[in-house]
């Protein structure tokens, strides 16, 4: 038997998570998406998401009856317009064999336009009890918001992660050399003798000198040079003042 047999009548449950990377199909203002979903002659219409803009988000859950020989649903997406027609983003054709046969599908698909160029992606969440009849597990229902797994306690390291390599190393290695603790490196001979004699490092008392100072000078101030004239005349007799009388 096949294992997508007897569907026929069985119910499908659609959850509407969101869209992204949405093509913009507005100039001057944030566009306002929402999503069509039809099966045979089943169609569901989403709220639309407000100001959306390239991401929005819906989360609203849609049931859909089977039928025997139609396992795919089409996905459409649209701009809501007051003024004008709603503005057509892109489509998707979703294919139903993993959820009818695993019973639970969350995945993202990739929009088109019209033209087939990339026009975002949505995100749908799929749910099919009858997958538990036939004995396939059993799927858990369709969550209402991206599942974060739970832990009790923090998991422990995986056997199979690599343990530190300790093998030679894949790239060259550069040597090494001890480096010495003062530069220059002290020599391992004794120190040669110098050929000249080592400068004196004392500048006092000074080295007196081979030759006699000069000898000071006899007057201070100097007589001007040349000789003033006197400003008396000369008399008869020298070496008195005043002269005798006549």
């Amino acid at each position: 038997m096949s294992m997508m047999a007897g569907i026929q009548g069985q119910i499908l449950e659609v959850t509407v998570v969101g869209c992204q990377k949405l093509k913009d199909t507005e100039w001057f203002s944030r566009q306002d998406p929402y999503v069509v979903i039809e099966y045979s002659s089943t169609r569901h219409r989403t709220r639309t998401c407000t100001d959306g803009g390239k991401n929005a988000v819906f989360q609203e859950k849609f049931m859909f009856t089977l039928l025997e020989g139609l396992r795919d649903i089409k996905v459409a997406v649209w701009n809501s317009n007051t003024l004008s027609t709603d503005d057509f983003i892109g489509n998707a054709t979703i294919q139903l064999q993993k959820v009818l046969s695993q019973g639970y599908d969350d995945c993202t698909w990739t929009l088109q336009t019209k033209t087939g160029r990339f026009a975002g992606e949505v995100r749908l969440i799929l749910h099919y009890a009858g997958a538990k009849k036939q004995n396939y597990g059993s799927a858990p229902s369709a969550p209402y918001a991206p599942q974060v797994p739970q832990y009790s306690a923090p998991p422990s390291a995986s056997p199979y992660s690599p343990a530190p390599y300790s093998g030679p190393s894949l790239y060259p290695q550069v040597q090494q050399y001890p480096q010495p603790s003062g530069y220059p490196p002290a020599s391992a001979y004794p120190p040669q003798p110098s050929a000249y004699p080592p400068p004196s490092t004392s500048a006092y008392p000074p080295v007196p000198s081979a030759y006699p100072p000069p000898p000071p000078s006899s007057a201070y101030p100097p007589p001007p040079y040349p000789p003033q004239p006197s400003y008396y005349p000369q008399g008869p007799y020298s070496g008195q003042y005043p002269p005798p009388p006549y």
